[in-house]
């Protein structure tokens, strides 16, 4: 049981507010007070889904080279790239939401220069290394990993500046933040995107269930005629795909995919 008796206040009260935040985030559909809400907490974000390595089939010419990037490299490069990890102790969407299916003290990991400025109390310094095996846990209990730029960290933890914090999240289909992407304004919700290369299909073996429906947290899939439908709003999780117990749902990647995403964060962090 983690104790939040040490936690600062402001972190207590964030935790407490946590299950509000599907309420909070309609407001950011109202011009104004939306393009305030984006300025403040959402400026400049850039974040990805990674799914799992083993989910994907990559879209591959037989004359291109066999060394692919997948999606756990990514995160390596990047735990490599910085000089700087930082392992919070718990996570607090699942402390908020009092967890029970996922473990509670498997956190965020943020790198670069402002992870430095985290409270002690939140998190702890830790090498390359076991920054690695902190997500390989994480892979192993079954989370899915967001990796890139989220101003919301960098305010709530007060780590400045957000150009110098990269978050790795490490998130579950019952209490992630994001889940609250329906609810937000397409151009703040548009931030949160899928790897560009990705997609996912539905093939015939799909009996219609619906447990697919059920576990996806974007609202992206529908039963129509004994057959699931994935619309644009997926964020290629791959959660569907891991759950599927027909093996109905595919998820492929292009060669060139997982390289461009990390350019793209590159170009959004600095972690020098």
């Amino acid at each position: 049981m983690i104790s939040m008796e040490n936690i600062p206040l402001s972190v207590r009260m964030l935790s407490r507010l946590f299950p509000l935040r599907f309420f909070f985030a309609k407001f950011t559909k109202i011009p104004v007070l939306g393009k305030l809400m984006d300025r403040m907490f959402f400026e400049n974000d850039r974040i990805f889904y990674m799914p799992k390595d083993k989910l994907i089939q990559i879209n591959q010419s037989v004359n291109q080279d066999d060394s692919i990037v997948l999606p756990s490299e990514v995160l390596n490069y990047f735990i490599d790239k910085s000089k700087h990890h930082v392992i919070m102790n718990f996570c607090i969407c699942r402390k908020s939401k009092d967890c029970e299916h996922y473990p509670q003290e498997l956190g965020c990991l943020f790198l670069g220069e402002a992870a430095l400025n985290i409270d002690p109390k939140l998190g702890k310094r830790v090498t390359k290394e076991e920054a690695k095996e902190h997500v390989k846990k994480c892979r192993e209990a079954g989370l899915v990993h967001l990796i890139g730029r989220n101003k919301l960290d960098s305010v709530w933890l007060k780590a400045k500046p957000p150009e110098k914090l990269l978050t790795i999240c490490n998130c579950c289909e019952c209490c992630c933040l994001w889940m609250m992407l329906p609810n937000l304004s397409k151009e703040i919700s548009s931030k949160v995107t899928k790897l560009k290369g990705l997609e996912i299909e539905v093939t015939d073996k799909c009996t219609g269930c619906g447990e697919c429906v059920d576990i996806c947290f974007v609202r992206a899939i529908k039963i129509v005629g004994r057959q699931a439908i994935i619309n644009d709003n997926c964020r290629g999780c791959g959660r569907c795909v891991d759950k599927c117990r027909f093996d109905a749902i595919e998820i492929r990647l292009d060669n060139n995919s997982l390289e461009n995403s990390i350019i793209n964060i590159n170009n959004s962090i600095d972690l020098s």
